[in-house]
Parts: structure tokens; C-alpha cells; sequence
């Protein structure tokens, strides 16, 4: 199972947020390229960013933080937040992203995720963020009022292969993520799942692994200590 530690961006700085509420921000380290490096220090070789503002206000801030660690860190890059269009799909992919994850687009515009699918293949990824089960758009502000397991099979027909599912009442709560969703999601689609939300321990990433799993997010888990990055990366096995 992929690792992925979790670098969130706010006005260029690395912080976390409690269940997406942008009212508990806090900085979680000083320097987004050496958190970076510490990372791969550890034996990852994948990372989760998020460009929060862009995924709240639809304008990314944090492109040439997000270029310096994919030229400088030896990460492979997976970007989220504020990807709306085909022209922001391009920009994310010329910074040299390796992955890109289209969140509320995928409700908004379901025609970007055919048309980006089809161009990009497995580089496209959907994010699916839900709170009790519904999917929440817009920096997970807004309720699109759709069931995330019916999102999910849409775009598995609109061709794509990656989901990464962020269950929003697990997410920086160090609870444990949602592993019934994680399971139905499972059983609903044949794309490779990406857990995000809840990790709190090694016990939650065996558990994970076990559910067979693409890979996992590990954000406020690694920040606080309760995760040991390298032991996690050794456990989980490959990472490529």
C-alpha cells in the first residue's frame, strides 16, 4: 500500500484543519520543501498536497511552493484544490504534478472528468469528500446532495481509475478513518481507493493495507507523533 504524507497549503504555509472547518486552521510545520524532505528522508516516495485556498476560493496561491518540492524534494506529487478546467489540469501538470485530483469539478462538471480521463488516464484522479455519507463541494462547504457511492460509479464510467475518499467526520480527528465507507466503496467500484481522514495509528494502516487498498493519507497522525512515518512506509511495503 502507497503512503502518502499530507502537506496542506494556506497562504504558503503548512497547516491542518479539524473536519475541514477553515475556522481551526493551524500551522503545522515551518517549511513546506523541508517537510517535504523529511518525508522522503523517511522512505516515502509519494506526497498528498492540497492547495487550500484554491480549493476554497477556486484560485490557486501556492503553485511555486508545490513546483519547488516536486523539483527539490525527490517526491512524486499529488495535487488537489481549485483544479475547475481543462487550462488548470495543464497548469497543475506543466509545475511537474505527478498526479492531479479533481474534487468539486467532478459534481460541477462531470464532462472534465470524461475529457481528462480520456487525455490523462491514471494521472487524473477524483477526489470524493463526504460527510455522513454526502458529497461536500466547494472547500466542503456546500452539500451537493449526492450519496458519495452514487458519485463514485459515475466516474467510474466517466473512465477513471483513482478515487481518493475523505470521509469529513474522520478527517484531522485521529479517530480512525471510516472503514464501512471505506468497504461499501470498495465493493461499489472497481477503481483503486485512496483512504483520507481519521488515520491515527499503525494499527489503522495495517487495517487498511489489509482492505487492499491503493494507498493512505497520513496528515495530522504523522504531525502529532502518533504515526512514525518510516516505520509506517517499511510496514506498508513497496512504495511504487
Amino acid at each position: 500500500m502507497i503512503i502518502l504524507p499530507a502537506i496542506d497549503l494556506k497562504d504558503g504555509q503548512v497547516v491542518r484543519l479539524y473536519k475541514g472547518e477553515f475556522d481551526t486552521v493551524h500551522q503545522v510545520a515551518q517549511d513546506p520543501l523541508e517537510t517535504a524532505r523529511a518525508f522522503y528522508d523517511a522512505g516515502a516516495r509519494h506526497i498528498h498536497m492540497v492547495d487550500l485556498d484554491g480549493a476554497r476560493d477556486g484560485v490557486r496561491k501556492n503553485g511555486e511552493i508545490v513546483r519547488q518540492v516536486v523539483r527539490e524534494s525527490g517526491l512524486e506529487v499529488e495535487l488537489g484544490g481549485g483544479i475547475r478546467t481543462l487550462a488548470d489540469l495543464e497548469a497543475v501538470f506543466g509545475l511537474g504534478v505527478r498526479r492531479a485530483v479533481i474534487g468539486s469539478a467532478a459534481v460541477t462538471c462531470p464532462e472534465l472528468v470524461r475529457q481528462a480521463a480520456e487525455r490523462w488516464g491514471e494521472r487524473v484522479a477524483v477526489g470524493i469528500d463526504a460527510k455522513n455519507g454526502r458529497v461536500k463541494t466547494a472547500g466542503w462547504r456546500e452539500d451537493s446532495g449526492m450519496d458519495y457511492l452514487e458519485l463514485a460509479r459515475r466516474m467510474e464510467g466517466y473512465g477513471v481509475k483513482v478515487i481518493i475518499f475523505t470521509d469529513i467526520d474522520t478527517d484531522g480527528t485521529l479517530q480512525g478513518p471510516a472503514f464501512s465507507r471505506l468497504e461499501a466503496l470498495q465493493k461499489a467500484v472497481s477503481c483503486g481507493i485512496v483512504a483520507s481522514g481519521g488515520v491515527s495509528s499503525h494499527e489503522d494502516l495495517r487495517r487498511l493495507s489489509a482492505m487492499g487498498l491503493r494507498g493512505a493519507i497520513v496528515g495530522k497522525a504523522y504531525y502529532a507523533g502518533t504515526v512514525d512515518l518510516a516505520r509506517a512506509v517499511r510496514e506498508a511495503g513497496a512504495q511504487c
